[in-house]
């Protein structure tokens, strides 16, 4: 059974880092292709971050030049680091497995202004 636990998140000011973890189980996580989406209050959940087995990276527009994604497949761990932070950033963050279609729990960033 795989399992994705996020970790990370929490209350930053504006201007500030934050990095996400997301821990898999129980796949062979070296193959697998790793999400993040977000999903603020009222909105529709969206992508931000995308890294493939093989280490390509896709973002969104609005977090590029910003965050960042990365793996370590030996910890069996996705990171999203999270620059510059903005209020706009504020929502729950989750990590997805695509080729499993498995999703973490999600853990909440809130950015003050």
């Amino acid at each position: 059974q795989v399992q994705l636990v996020e970790s990370g998140g929490g209350l930053v000011q504006g201007g500030g880092s934050l990095r996400l973890s997301c821990v898999a189980s129980g796949t062979i996580f070296s193959i697998s292709a790793i999400d993040w989406y977000r999903q603020a209050p009222g909105k529709q959940r969206e992508l931000v971050a995308l890294i493939t087995g093989t280490g390509s990276t896709n973002y969104a527009d609005s977090v590029k030049g910003r965050f960042t994604i990365s793996r370590d497949n030996a910890k069996n761990t996705v990171y999203l680091q999270m620059n510059n932070l903005k209020p706009e950033d504020t929502a729950v963050y989750y990590c997805h497995d695509l080729r499993k279609n498995v999703w973490g729990q999600g853990t909440q960033v809130t950015v003050s202004s």
